[in-house]
């Protein structure tokens, strides 16, 4: 198992899951999207639970990561709501 500090971070192994997504799906990534090559080495290294659970916790932090701004547009929203907001987005989110 390929440790997190060698991925260096969960932002980048989840880039570059979506940069092999992108190309599989015919979408194209900005050039300055483009995962370098020491980032491909590492996930290419990776097994494939390891980019699974990669991909999780890119995904549970991109929740946390709207939940706060949706916290910060909408001061006034109790907690159950913001909740409910972040649930209906990501149910109905397309990639």
């Amino acid at each position: 198992m390929i440790e997190d500090h060698l991925i260096g971070s969960v932002w980048e192994a989840g880039f570059l899951l979506a940069a092999v997504a992108s190309a599989r799906h015919g979408y194209s990534m900005l050039t300055d999207e483009q995962p370098g090559s020491q980032q491909i080495e590492v996930l290419r290294a990776m097994s494939g639970q390891d980019r699974l659970k990669a991909a999780g916790r890119l995904y549970w932090t991109a929740r946390k990561i709207k939940a706060a701004g949706l916290r910060a547009q909408h001061p006034d929203w109790p907690e159950s709501q913001v909740e409910a907001e972040v649930r209906r987005m990501f149910a109905h989110a397309r990639s």
